[in-house]
């Protein structure tokens, strides 16, 4: 551990989180979702719930837009509510109401409750919108192929990222703007783990998500 925490930020993130990263991957919803098992319904719950967190996030955000942390990793590029609404009324018609997840309420929670110190918002944000510009992606594909929709169309704005047309680059850059922090290995750490608790909690959403569809799904 206390040669992942001396290694540059952006990296003891990535690597100490890998665990958590696959147990995320692995759960029974995403396997579902990637293997096109999920029908329009199960995908509009899925999107209720991230809409809960992205709120959060972005809320958060901007409220504190001038700590030197946030200003590092904030990109309206980035942002992902008005992408989510326009998901949900394709997916879901109708207005947007508040759903019904304990898991989302304490996710959310959570997030706002960073803003005590920034790098906390950081290990939120890092976890969520790379994860995003990256594993995303795949999701997006499986939608288009499953519901014959045309690729960054109608109903996959959520994976769409019109403003970075290089996510790769950004990627590197974002990592990069992590690791000038300049972060103290005991600040380091606190970062590290709250990444690990924001994975924690990604997939605690994820069997939520798996609790309430598979009755509908068997």
């Amino acid at each position: 551990m206390t040669t992942l925490i001396a290694a540059p930020l952006s990296r003891a993130m990535r690597d100490g989180t890998r665990r958590e990263h696959r147990a995320a991957e692995g759960s029974r919803f995403m396997t579902a979702l990637l293997a096109g098992r999920v029908d329009d319904a199960g995908y509009a719950a899925y999107l209720r719930r991230l809409r809960t967190v992205y709120a959060s996030i972005e809320t958060t955000g901007r409220a504190n837009s001038a700590d030197p942390w946030v200003v590092a990793v904030l990109d309206p590029a980035l942002e992902r509510l008005d992408a989510l609404d326009a998901d949900l009324d394709f997916w879901s018609p109708g207005p947007v109401t508040e759903v019904d997840s304990p898991v989302a309420d304490l996710y959310a929670l959570r997030v706002r409750d960073s803003a005590a110190w920034g790098g906390l918002f950081v290990a939120h944000h890092y976890t969520r919108y790379l994860g995003d510009l990256s594993g995303g992606q795949a999701i997006a594909r499986t939608l288009a192929r499953t519901f014959d929709l045309e690729p960054q169309g109608e109903g996959l704005a959520f994976h769409a990222f019109p403003g970075i047309p290089q996510p790769r680059r950004y990627k590197e850059a974002y990592r990069a703007r992590l690791d000038h922090l300049g972060l103290e290995t005991g600040a380091r750490s606190r970062v590290v783990a709250e990444v690990q608790h924001a994975f924690g909690l990604n997939r605690a959403l994820l069997a939520e998500l798996d609790a309430a569809l598979t009755p509908a799904r068997g």
